[in-house]
């Protein structure tokens, strides 16, 4: 047995079923060891950063811990930026990767790299290179337990020479570490003292607020009691909006730049805070610095006071931590607080609703239109992809699901090409559910147009072919281009912003698989269910409007609508009087919605 064979073998024992990468030289070794025991299946990406990402989405999407390989030099540093999503976001992933022989480093030869000094900032407390076959057991165990414990990747390099090197197990002999492939997750329960001052600071709020991400993913019950309880308004970060029941009448939504006008209001009104399991970064939507009581709750206490300064910090479950504070506040009689919620939550989904029906440019389709008609048309069961770009604004304001998980994206890192991948990843961890990705045309051409060929090699085998990758395509980087106008004041930039153009429905047929295209809004509900019918995955290309405005809630920022305008007037005149007239449009049902126009 070589000790290839024995990582493999290590592998097995932590339960790894599936391996994303690709092979090389590097870690052909390992390639033959995979062959030869059948097991853990390897998963061919068309590309190291997209292998990453898979890895990154087995473990967000339920897997445990996502595993990727990759050959040292070009392949290893390609696995880098999927590595810091995994960081960013917290998910736990295991990066097996090949290098030169040992003889060979420090010469200068072909492909090398020093990988153990680029992995060191993007593993989480954990990046070896290995210098003998007895250090296996104990490097793989260690990686495992750190990316659990951490919750981020950590790296293990095995040169070229110790993967063909014949198996050695560590002895009891002095130098030798024994190790065991184990590791379990500790209760962490919150101290009664700190209960007990969390308790005494919300009790004499009128209007608490609570915001909610990711660490809350299974404590939907105890938020809303909670909630019910106090009177209470939630809103929740980008990585906190799939486990918040969006269709409770005091959710409101998504905070922060890309967010709901609603979330901005119960922020900015409360009289105090309760951030559960969020280490959202848009601090400005926060309430300002010292205005309000604040208590934070994270099972990490690292992350204790990170974004906003709190007066209690409260180092536990979040579950656990909430039934603690259940037990100690008493109930709410004055319900000002959550008519006041209901009232705003209900004029921003008439903002919604509203903006999803602004008509778009002739033979263009408002993209908010997109996500609006998708609502009740995703099962609880669905998993939903999103890549980055202005798709994550829309998802944001315009798709309402209840707690059911199950919708990822690279949130912290915000890096663009990851929805496919995420996708794939998905997929073949619940053949049996339907899924839907989300991208915009300019991410689709960084990544997604590359896995999408994954998706024909790899869809016969899924018990459910239902794998709809609906494509915003407008020609242009419209994030950017808004956040040009609006952060820089300048107008649009053609040579960077404009994007070459691509038929991603031909394309998808070309791949065997469904491709559609939409020009029109009265096309979308069709298309949508022609796609979920078609028996195989399918790519729904809409012909967006680049025009439709990326605005923050006005109700935070309404002073940068000016420079915003005065950046598009000076832009070609075709474009300008068109991007006016929908900025003024958006703008308007906002301020006449929310019952601001007094203050615009």
């Amino acid at each position: 047995m070589l000790t290839s064979d024995l990582i493999v073998r290590r592998l097995s024992e932590w339960g790894v079923t599936r391996i994303f990468g690709y092979s090389g030289d590097g870690n052909n070794a390992l390639m033959g060891a995979l062959q030869r025991a059948g097991t853990p299946e390897f998963v061919q990406a068309r590309h190291e950063e997209s292998a990453a990402f898979m890895a990154v989405g087995h473990a967000k999407y339920g897997g445990g811990v996502g595993v990727v390989t990759a050959t040292q030099g070009p392949g290893a540093i390609h696995l880098l930026n999927g590595l810091y999503d995994a960081k960013s976001d917290s998910a736990p992933v295991v990066a097996i990767v090949g290098q030169q022989q040992t003889d060979t480093l420090g010469s200068g030869y072909q492909q090398e790299v020093d990988l153990h000094t680029l992995f060191q900032d993007v593993a989480v407390g954990f990046a070896q290179q290995l210098a003998s076959p007895t250090q296996v057991p104990l490097a793989i165990d260690r990686a495992f337990r750190q990316a659990l414990a951490h919750r981020g990747p950590a790296v293990v390099i095995v040169p070229q020479d110790v993967q063909e090197a014949e198996a050695a197990e560590p002895g009891q002999e002095h130098g030798h570490m024994p190790s065991s492939p184990v590791s379990t997750a500790p209760e962490v329960r919150p101290a009664e003292a700190d209960l007990d001052r969390a308790a005494e600071a919300l009790s004499p709020s009128r209007r608490l607020t609570i915001l909610v991400g990711q660490g809350a993913a299974n404590a939907w019950p105890q938020v809303e009691a909670l909630a019910e309880r106090r009177g209470a308004a939630v809103a929740a970060s980008l990585l906190g909006k799939p486990h918040v029941d969006e269709r409770a009448p005091y959710v409101a939504g998504t905070m922060g730049h890309l967010g709901t006008p609603e979330s901005a209001v119960v922020l900015q009104e409360c009289d105090a805070l309760l951030i559960v399991g969020s280490d959202d970064p848009w601090t400005e939507y926060y309430p300002p610095p010292g205005s309000v009581p604040a208590v934070q709750i994270d099972i990490d206490p690292v992350k204790l006071g990170n974004r906003h300064p709190v007066d209690v910090g409260i180092a536990g479950d979040a579950a656990a931590s909430l039934e603690g504070l259940l037990a100690r506040l008493p109930e709410a009689e004055d319900r000002g607080w959550r008519e006041r919620t209901v009232q705003a939550v209900d004029a921003g989904r008439r903002v919604a609703e509203a903006r999803a029906a602004v008509e778009a440019a002739p033979g263009r389709v408002n993209p908010e239109a997109v996500f609006h008609e998708w609502n009740g048309r995703l099962d609880d069961d669905a998993l939903v992809a999103l890549d980055v770009g202005s798709s994550v604004y829309w998802y944001a304001r315009q798709l309402r699901r209840g707690p059911v998980g199950g919708a990822h994206l690279s949130s912290t890192l915000a890096s663009m090409g990851c929805s496919v991948p995420y996708g794939i990843a998905a997929k073949l961890l619940h053949p049996g559910r339907p899924l839907v990705a989300f991208t915009g045309d300019g991410a689709l051409q960084m990544l997604g147009i590359n896995e999408l060929i994954t998706v024909s090699r790899l869809w016969p085998g899924w018990e459910d072919p239902r794998f709809v990758l609906v494509v915003l395509t407008n020609g242009d980087l419209a994030e950017v281009s808004w956040e040009q106008r609006e952060m820089e004041g300048q107008p649009r930039f053609d040579r960077s912003q404009d994007l070459p153009g691509f038929d991603a429905a031909a394309y998808a047929r070309q791949l065997g698989l469904a491709g559609l295209t939409v020009t029109h809004p009265a096309q979308l509900g069709g298309a949508i269910e022609e796609a979920l019918a078609a028996g195989r995955p399918a790519v729904v290309d809409v012909r967006t409007d680049p025009q439709i405005p990326l605005l923050p809630p006005l109700y935070q920022d309404r002073a940068k609508l000016e420079g915003i305008r005065e950046a598009i007037g000076r832009e070609d005149a075709e474009r300008r009087s068109h991007a006016l007239h929908l900025l003024d449009q958006y703008a308007g049902i906002e301020l006449r919605l929310l019952g601001l126009e007094d203050d615009a």
